[in-house]
């Protein structure tokens, strides 16, 4: 899995005054929970896009009081008009415990029911993965080299080897539509019979 480091400044105040302080300055107030105690601790905002909006799930190497502690977002909070970022959560990381994260679905091959005019309509773009940090994938991998028009894949049909997919099975992740184009092919070629 990709980790990305950042580094953090301890907090002394904790409260809506410190925290608007901090926004003014370009930082994050956040908190870190998981181990013995709550770590209280501020980021830069700049130093965390890269963990945010990026495609791909990533662990969270933070220095903090010049210890690095693996951590992973675990919720975000944003400002309701501006979007801005106002608050962060981190997860610390233990090698023995099991952590649920969401992991995205990454499409491999080509579908012969595209090829052919079917629309390709992938329901899922994220599964919730449990598992210990050393098998946490970094995306899902699903194939969709057998996928005719009409046909479907779902979370039941994912082999998982070393995590737990915590979805529904029954829920569809990509299937493969009739297009209005294949649909007006069809009936003409119908209507010629």
């Amino acid at each position: 899995m990709k980790t990305i480091a950042i580094s953090g400044s301890p907090r002394e105040n904790v409260g809506k005054r410190d925290a608007k302080e901090l926004r003014y300055e370009g930082k994050v107030p956040a908190v870190l929970y998981g181990g013995k105690e709550q770590k209280h601790f501020s980021v830069v905002i700049t130093d965390l896009k890269h963990a945010i909006y990026s495609p791909e799930a990533c662990f969270v190497e933070i220095t903090l009081d010049g210890k690095k502690i693996n951590a992973i977002i675990k919720e975000l909070q944003f400002h309701p008009l501006t979007d801005l970022l106002i608050h962060v959560d981190f997860l610390q990381l233990f090698e023995d415990k099991a952590i649920v994260m969401e992991i995205p679905v990454k499409l491999t091959g080509t579908s012969p029911g595209v090829k052919m005019g079917g629309k390709l309509v992938q329901k899922l773009r994220k599964l919730r993965i449990k598992s210990l940090p050393k098998n946490m994938p970094q995306t899902v991998d699903v194939s969709i080299e057998k996928l005719e028009v009409g046909n479907l894949f779902r979370v039941r049909d994912l082999k998982a080897d070393n995590y737990v997919i915590t979805n529904t099975g029954e829920d569809t992740i990509v299937s493969v539509i009739m297009s209005r184009a294949l649909k007006q092919a069809e009936t003409i070629a119908a209507k010629s019979k």
